[in-house]
């Protein structure tokens, strides 16, 4: 099958073979078109070369859609391939049970921590995102990966006790961002945003996870009393916002007391924030198809209005202001 450049390419030599005909047929008659000069206006030589230019892209841009397949639109949908990603790092452990987060400091943790991701949910595009979550506990493991069901995370953070998957133990949270590295690597560079719901309980001070080029920006939220906190497992847990804070520096995030308060809406909109890209860099072939049909349908449309009133400035006839002077002789006579 023969491509839409072929077919244009045999169009346009068939089309200026009959610009050839049509300018030696015009030079037939040149005096009585142009007068004296026998030549129209400078620009109007010109008209013969826009003409066939615009039958190009007129042309092209027809035959390259009817080869292209046809494109549904449904509304403003994201394709996938566009689409960015949120990987929710989500804190299992038994502590997130202990109910001592909130502003009265009467709710469990874990609840509190559906709450905040609530709140952030009706604040964002959730459709531009797909969402995984990765469980943290004694190591990490991947519950979903790139889901568009927003009901299946919100069941995964308010109703299933994933601490029962792990062995016990202490929290190692950088398991959890060692995950989300292995998920995101070949992601598209600077599509990712890392969201981190913990207590910060028994989180060790050293072993950063090194992050893809995929991740673009990490929230940390610490969830739980940072001053009283409560008793679990021999040991008073409690928030401990200073390594949560300092993790957060390192890896050039944000850092979120959520006990007291959801996530500002500023913070949102630097985490969520879209690079500015070129329109240009978004267009595909249909997209160029159909602005050469536009630009070459409204040359070939308006280009005889503007060689019938400037294409030339001999007018045929006589003067009028001549006219006008012979009746006035005839008048005296």
């Amino acid at each position: 099958m023969y491509s839409p450049e072929t077919i244009t390419f045999v169009a346009v030599i068939c089309y200026s073979l009959a610009e050839l005909i049509h300018a030696w047929r015009v030079s037939k008659i040149s005096a009585l078109a142009f007068g004296d000069k026998r030549r129209p206006a400078g620009w109007a030589m010109a008209s013969p070369f826009l003409r066939i230019a615009a039958f190009c892209g007129l042309s092209w841009g027809i035959i390259t859609l009817y080869f292209l397949d046809p494109k549904i639109h449904k509304g403003n949908e994201i394709p996938d391939a566009q689409k960015k990603h949120l990987v929710i790092i989500l804190d299992v452990s038994p502590s997130m049970g202990l109910d001592d987060a909130g502003p009265q400091k009467d709710q469990a943790r874990r609840k509190r921590a559906a709450e905040i991701m609530e709140s952030f949910f009706k604040r964002v595009v959730v459709d531009e995102y797909k969402v995984s979550v990765v469980a943290v506990y004694n190591g990490a493991k991947s519950v979903v990966v790139d889901s568009k069901d927003l009901e299946v995370v919100r069941h995964i953070m308010e109703e299933i006790p994933m601490y029962f998957a792990f062995k016990p133990g202490k929290t190692k949270l950088y398991s959890g961002l060692k995950e989300a590295a292995r998920i995101a690597k070949d992601w598209n560079p600077k599509s990712t945003t890392l969201l981190m719901i913990t207590d910060g309980d028994t989180v060790p001070a050293t072993g950063v996870p090194r992050m893809p080029a995929s991740i673009k920006n990490l929230l940390i939220v610490g969830i739980g009393d940072s001053q009283g906190g409560k008793f679990i497992d021999g040991h008073q847990s409690r928030q401990d916002s200073s390594t949560l804070r300092s993790i957060a520096v390192r890896m050039n995030g944000f850092y979120h007391d959520g006990n007291k308060n959801h996530i500002s809406s500023s913070t949102i909109s630097d985490l969520t924030s879209s690079d500015m890209k070129n329109s240009f860099d978004e267009l595909g072939k249909r997209e160029y198809a159909l602005i050469a049909i536009a630009i070459g349908a409204t040359v070939l449309a308006l280009l005889p209005l503007f060689l019938f009133y400037f294409g030339t400035f001999w007018r045929p006839g006589v003067k009028k202001s001549v006219q006008n002077e012979r009746q006035i002789t005839t008048f005296q006579r």
